[in-house]
């Protein structure tokens, strides 16, 4: 063998070596872009999951309140009830109101 053909399976091969090394560097700069942005998504869930979960802890006190709220009107009612001498009558009252109003007048 010639020292030509030497000569060029050497170059061959070594531009084989560095496209192989330059494959290699590219998929590990993928791979490390992709861990990145990987990274970077996880934070933004978990900054996202704390929201959510700060909204329900909000949601459900609001609707503890409510509920506190709503029960301390009905006792509020119930002892207006109590205390009012015509609330037995209020229902039959408003029963007679209808019953005495027009249905509707044709001229």
């Amino acid at each position: 063998m010639s020292t030509t053909w030497i000569i060029v399976i050497a170059v061959i091969a070594a531009i084989v070596v560095i496209a192989i090394a330059l494959a290699v560097g590219a998929r590990k700069r993928r791979l490390e872009n992709r861990r990145e942005q990987a990274a970077g998504l996880r934070e933004e869930a978990q900054i996202r999951a704390r929201s959510a979960k700060q909204a329900e802890l909000a949601a459900e006190e609001q609707a503890e309140r409510a509920r506190r709220e709503r029960k301390a009107a009905e006792e509020q009612s119930a002892r207006a009830d109590e205390i009012d001498p015509d609330a037995g009558d209020r229902d039959g009252d408003r029963n007679q109101q209808e019953m005495a109003a027009p249905e509707g007048r044709s001229r």
